[in-house]
């Protein structure tokens, strides 16, 4: 019998019940009860959404694969009999290793992707971000392939909600398959409508373009040499708009600095109308504009200027341009990067494909449920080891304590 009085103690919350506990808990199970559960009925001694739940805690508070999950869960049993449907006791690491290889990972992206609806919904009311920025971008966990076996390293494509701070999707590239491929598949997991979506110069292609006009976005996407006949003819418009005298330039202008990190850095932007006789102007949907954005650095006595070059479905307005091109980098700064310093992506040998998959997922999960709590001013890596060292903190981090409390 679990000592209840004992588990609201060890929670270190005089304010909140254990039947808060376990409704918040059962809300949370709730999005992922529509999960088809792939094992055999001889291995369904644990229900596949606790075990899916506490492999989220687990990661949320450190783990990296099955083994540690399984450790966590071991460490935490008395809570989690208390709180979870576990009429067998926690699972082992085998039952955590089976599940994360056979679930479906397209099965789990759907239940994420609700669960997400409700924190997009909650991040929009926080931001009063009106038209917000979707990055998409591809990451590969570099040593998650297996060379005996022939299996490469997975490849993923996210999309990161900028000023949300949040990742709201991912997708899987198919062996021998690109982002290209990808992409679209990720875009009709999501409501787009409303959004700017940016992607890199990979993904500047007709059929994306379709996609995200269909949904109702805007787009602002990267032209390099993949594009070379298009490319070379929006750097030759902006030459011609440049060198003309300002009186003549129907062009809209604007301009942000910045210094720290022992660096200043301009940025100027301009923008443009899209003229009909650019290559292939009328294959890409409803293009509008041509941005160019021209960074210039300075550090220490090293100066250094880029110029890039995008098109767009949005009016010429070089000011909203700026915003989303610098959204963009947020997928690099803001998600990549924390994956792999932060949760250590790079370094996972989980090799099994759908097991790789799974626990990519599971890690962008925690890391927009850390991203979304607010009371504890600190990076994603000391608010991991507040989940593991204090478990009223890591109740608050998936929203089961008010964060007033």
């Amino acid at each position: 019998m679990v000592d209840i009085e004992a588990q609201v103690a060890d929670v270190r919350v005089a304010n909140l019940a254990v039947a808060d506990v376990q409704m918040g808990v059962d809300e949370i199970v709730s999005h992922f009860e529509p999960l088809e559960d792939p094992r055999s009925t001889v291995n369904q001694r644990h229900p596949l959404s606790s075990v899916v739940v506490i492999a989220i805690m687990a990661v949320l508070a450190g783990a990296g694969g099955p083994t540690s999950i399984a450790v966590w869960a071991k460490d935490k049993a008395t809570f989690l009999i208390g709180v979870l449907d576990l009429p067998n006791g926690v699972p082992c690491k085998d039952v955590f290793r089976r599940v994360l290889c056979l679930l479906k990972p397209e099965c789990f992206q759907e239940c994420f992707a609700n669960w997400l609806w409700s924190l997009r919904q909650k991040a929009a009311g926080q931001t009063d971000i009106a038209r917000p920025t979707f990055a998409v971008d591809g990451k590969t966990a570099r040593r998650s392939h297996d060379r005996k076996k022939g299996l490469g390293a997975l490849h993923s494509v996210s999309l990161w909600a900028s000023e949300y701070g949040l990742s709201l999707g991912q997708v899987a590239c198919a062996e021998k398959s690109n982002e290209i491929t990808a992409v679209p598949e990720l875009l009709r997991l999501l409501n787009l409508k409303g959004c700017i979506v940016t992607m890199d110069a990979l993904n500047t292609q007709k059929e994306i373009v379709q996609e995200v006009r269909e949904q109702g976005a805007d787009y602002v996407l990267a032209l390099k040499d993949n594009h070379p006949h298009l490319r070379a003819e929006v750097e030759g418009v902006f030459e011609a708009v440049l060198n003309q005298s300002p009186a003549d330039q129907a062009i809209s202008k604007a301009e942000s600095s910045e210094q720290g990190h022992g660096r200043t850095e301009t940025r100027r932007g301009w923008s443009v109308a899209a003229p009909k006789w650019l290559t292939g102007y009328d294959q890409w949907q409803d293009l509008n504009s041509l941005i160019l954005i021209e960074s210039t650095r300075t550090i220490k006595d090293q100066t250094t200027t880029e110029r890039r070059y995008f098109i767009s479905s949005l009016a010429p307005d070089a000011t909203r341009a700026m915003e989303a091109v610098r959204a963009h980098w947020g997928v690099e700064n803001s998600l990549h990067w924390v994956l792999d310093v932060t949760f250590r992506e790079d370094d996972s040998r989980v090799r099994i494909k759908n097991a790789a998959e799974n626990l990519a997922l599971i890690r962008k999960i925690t890391h927009n449920l850390l991203q979304q709590e607010k009371t504890l001013k600190r990076g994603i890596k000391t608010k991991r080891l507040m989940a593991s060292w204090d478990r009223s903190y890591l109740l608050k981090v998936i929203g089961l304590i008010p964060n007033d409390l």
